[in-house]
């Protein structure tokens, strides 16, 4: 829920680029049937010499060539409207650029609203203009300017109508643009340069046009080009641009070195070779972007660096499954959703399964070898360098292709006085393909993906790891009355191969688990050099044209399905069906500018047959007249037969329960606004209950300035959480335990924009986590109902040893130790922070310099206490790193 909150009202929502929200409607005629809006068009001319000079005042001769266009409609909040305030605007071409001037009318001058920001994080009144010079009715490249100057740009892709993954914010084209405001309103010009645009070559184009204007205080978007917020899609409804002829081919090329040095400080370890508390390097790289021809593009990077990166947030997980962070290094951001092959839409357990999870290129190195004394582990693998090859044809075929090699890895030993080393990652090539071909203006698309991961081979140094890795994808959607009706089909498959010992892990690893013994179907075979799966979706649905949509599919996972070299994979063994309705009223009503309700269903088997999920969820989307909103939802939740609770071991039987969310949120547009969210789940009668709550403020005390903070709490109780396997003779012990878990967190951002180019960023986050366990106990029925049919509680047979920190299990009361667990409690202690500087010092040229502090403390305690935790944080010796990072970029 809160991820799709943030996607939906973030930051990024404020640009102008409000241009792209999902939730579009299409009219309708007398009978009730959608009809397409009367398409507009605009006729620009030619510049001539000199061309406009972009100062934002739109005062040169040459604008004279141009007419005005006007005629703007209000979208929201009540379409097909007047606007409050009227917009225009205007079209110069040369051979080089395209040049836009638009004139914002403002009868109140003195209330526009200017707020400086980084880049793409624009907000305040808002002009965007969109071209889709492909004129593919699916892709657009969008640029915006706010009354202060900053500046937003982003690629939008298969015609904006999915969840925000088809708008790529990481899009950073070099184009220029000014603002100027007088007693009329505010103007603002770009200067585009169609080397970063991509077009066919025709003597006259015609591209897809959309203008549009945000005027802040009053939360109300204007269109040109009039898109309904109910209409399937958003590009295929752009109106036309003409009079654009004899354009050449357009050529891109940008070649950025840069030069980074950067300084450690932390605490040394006396012994210790490797933590001498200091450390210095001094490295160059080199990013590039060439314009093969009018429709390829390609991105390459040699020794990249992205030390200005802000650190992923803090996390314990108690689960057999790996987390899941975001991509934030730029080389992998831009461009990501030319690679983005979700298994299946949507948000859930199942929505990060992907082919495609860039973060395994340049990963923590995966080997840890057993070293008596010290060793010094890479922090990440080295990345040698990068390709991406991307574009589209105007006969409706787009590529994307990527390849990166890593360096081999090998960490620093110290054993015995003698200095030595141990390989943690292979020399390894990772490589993806993926090819779309689209008909009837996008309607109709066909696709494919292909990704491959090879190792070197040495001996049997690499022996866990997979020598290679291959996986790909089918993919067909279909679109149809007036794009209001869809069905979309996607089939994936994995095969990889190395040594037996490689491909024992995998089967027995948490994605899979082959070795459940009430799994039946499935076996172990330690033989085995390869593996094979597939997987895919299917999914039909309303997706617009009116107030109704709804959605029927399915997506599964077979056994053998294995992702993870180049993708991600959270598990397998899985066939689940859904529906999902929704009903919207775009319109105001009474106390609403917009409500929205939709309530779904679902439920999922294993290969085995055996039902092992239901639910299903109501939720409540209201955005209020005074601007607020408010969301909440409720989901009742049917018992669960979770494969991985006893890691390897039989399903573990999960009661029934249920959940509630609740999300609100003051007006966006004042300077001091708040926000809540908080969820709540309970299961069975004690088996399991968790709360949690988190506060936002923002503040914004001058258009430069901006702060926000947003503590996080949660509280878990669940009397079952997994602590360890055990054998007992010819029997295995699964060991449980009740834990009482509490987290504190606190996300801290300050912004500070000495000009739209200039800025200062900070970002700080502690976090503490605390889990107390007691009554310990082992599984005797997984699958029981009963609670004293399914675990027994330990008595006198487990006993405390202070000295191991263990506990000492004498089962059969013999006297002699049987087995033993470690103490699980825990108390860890966290801090992140960056602070930035970046300047911008000429368009695609910066500056960064960068101070990195990370604390990390843990004690062996499960007792939480918020003032003696985060004392004990800050009393943690830090760790700084200071950087400082040069590019600049050469347009050849």
């Amino acid at each position: 829920m809160n991820q799709t909150l943030r996607a939906k009202y973030g930051i990024a929502g404020l640009l102008g680029l409000f241009l792209f929200s999902t939730e579009l409607a299409l009219p309708q005629d007398q009978a009730g049937n959608s009809v397409e809006p009367v398409r507009k068009a605009y006729r620009t001319v030619r510049a001539g010499d000199p061309a406009p000079v972009i100062d934002g005042r739109i005062d040169e001769a040459c604008w004279d060539r141009a007419s005005w266009e006007s005629g703007f409609i209000q979208r929201d909040p009540y379409e097909g409207r007047e606007p409050s305030e009227q917009t225009s605007f205007k079209i110069l071409y040369d051979d080089k650029s395209i040049y836009i001037g638009i004139r914002a009318h403002d009868s109140r001058p003195d209330s526009i609203e200017k707020r400086l920001s980084r880049r793409d994080n624009a907000g305040g009144d808002t002009v965007t203009i969109g071209f889709d010079s492909l004129y593919d009715r699916l892709t657009a490249f969008v640029f915006s300017v706010n009354a202060a100057g900053v500046k937003s740009d982003q690629l939008l892709v298969n015609n904006g109508q999915s969840n925000g993954d088809e708008e790529d914010m990481s899009w950073d084209p070099i184009w220029d643009t000014a603002v100027s405001s007088d007693s009329q309103g505010w103007t603002a010009e770009m200067c585009i340069p169609f080397s970063q645009l991509r077009y066919g070559v025709k003597d006259d184009q015609v591209w897809g046009l959309q203008v549009r204007r945000f005027l802040f205080r009053a939360n109300e978007t204007s269109d040109w080009q009039l898109i309904p917020r109910n209409a399937p899609g958003f590009v295929h409804l752009f109106g036309d641009l003409r009079g654009l002829e004899d354009l050449a081919s357009p050529r891109q090329v940008e070649i950025m070195p840069y030069a980074v040095g950067s300084l450690l400080s932390a605490r040394s370890v006396p012994g210790n070779p490797f933590a001498t508390g200091h450390d210095q390097t001094l490295m160059g790289g080199l990013d590039g972007k060439i314009g093969l021809t009018s429709d390829l593009t390609m991105n390459f990077t040699v020794n990249p660096d992205f030390g200005q990166v802000e650190a992923d947030p803090s996390v314990v997980n108690l689960t057999a499954y790996e987390t899941f962070y975001q991509e934030k290094r730029p080389f992998f951001v831009e461009g990501r959703n030319i690679f983005d092959y979700q298994v299946m839409g949507g948000d859930g357990d199942f929505a990060d399964d992907n082919l495609f999870y860039s973060r395994r290129i340049g990963r923590y190195p995966q080997l840890s070898p057993a070293v008596d004394g010290y060793m010094e582990m890479p922090a990440a693998t080295t990345i040698l360098g990068a390709f991406k090859l991307t574009g589209k044809t105007k006969s409706g075929f787009s590529i994307g292709v990527l390849n990166s090699v890593t360096a081999r890895e090998r960490a620093a030993t110290f054993s015995a006085g003698a200095e030595g080393n141990a390989v943690v990652e292979p020399l390894t090539n990772y490589f993806a393909l993926r090819a779309q071909k689209d008909w009837n203006g996008g309607a109709t698309v066909l696709g494919a993906m292909v990704t491959a991961v090879n190792r070197e081979r040495d001996g049997g140094a690499y022996d866990a790891l997979h020598r290679a890795a291959y996986s790909g994808g089918i993919d067909f959607s279909h679109s149809w009355g007036n794009r209001n009706y869809y069905l979309s089909f996607k089939a994936v498959t994995s095969h990889v191969q190395g040594t037996s010992e490689s491909i024992l892990g995998t089967q027995i690893s948490p994605v899979h688990y082959f070795q459940r013994p009430d799994a039946g179907y499935l076996s172990v075979d330690p033989g085995r050099m390869s593996l094979s799966g597939t997987g895919g979706s299917f999914e039909i649905g309303k997706q617009g044209g009116g107030r109704w949509m709804y959605v029927a599919g399915v997506t599964w996972r077979s056994p053998e399905l294995e992702l993870n070299d180049m993708g991600y994979l959270r598990q397998t063994d899985v066939l689940m069906s859904y529906l999902w309705a929704g009903y919207r009223i775009t319109e105001p009503f009474g106390p609403f500018r917009s409500f929205n309700v939709n309530v779904n269903g679902w439920t999922g088997y294993n290969f085995g047959g055996e039902n092992i999920f239901k639910g299903g969820n109501v939720n409540f989307n209201l955005n209020l007249k005074n601007y607020w909103f408010v969301g909440f939802g409720y989901n009742p939740q049917g018992s669960v037969l979770s494969s991985s609770a006893l890691r390897g071991g039989p399903s573990l039987f999960w009661p029934s329960g249920d959940s509630a969310w609740l999300f609100v949120q003051t007006d966006s547009r004042k300077k001091v606004r708040f926000s809540l969210s908080g969820n709540a789940v309970h299961r069975g009668g004690r088996d399991m209950t968790s709360w949690g709550l988190t506060p936002s403020l923002t503040v914004i005390p001058g258009p430069a300035f901006n702060v926000s903070l947003s503590p996080s709490y949660s509280k878990t109780h669940t009397i079952l959480q997994y602590v360890g396997t055990r054998a007992f003779g010819n029997e295995t012990r699964y060991i449980f335990g009740t834990i009482d878990q509490e987290t504190l967190a606190l996300t801290l951002r300050l912004t500070y924009c000495l000009s739209p180019d200039l800025t200062i960023q900070y970002y700080g986050m502690p976090f503490v986590s605390a889990g107390a366990y007691r009554d310990f106990k082992r599984i005797l029925n997984s699958r029981a109902k009963n609670d004293n049919d399914r675990y027994r509680l330990y008595g006198s047979e487990a006993v405390f040893n202070p000295t191991s920190s263990s506990y000492q299990v004498d089962e059969n009361r013999d006297g002699v130790v049987d087995y033993s667990f470690g103490a699980p409690d825990f108390n860890f202690r966290q801090f992140r922070s960056n602070l930035v500087l970046r300047w911008e010092y000429i368009p695609g040229s910066a500056l960064y310099v960068v101070w990195s502090q990370g604390r990390t403390g843990f004690l062996p305690t499960g007792a939480f206490d918020f003032g003696r935790d985060l004392q004990g944080l800050f009393d943690t010796h830090p760790e700084n790193v200071f950087l400082v990072k040069f590019s600049y970029c050469f347009q050849l």
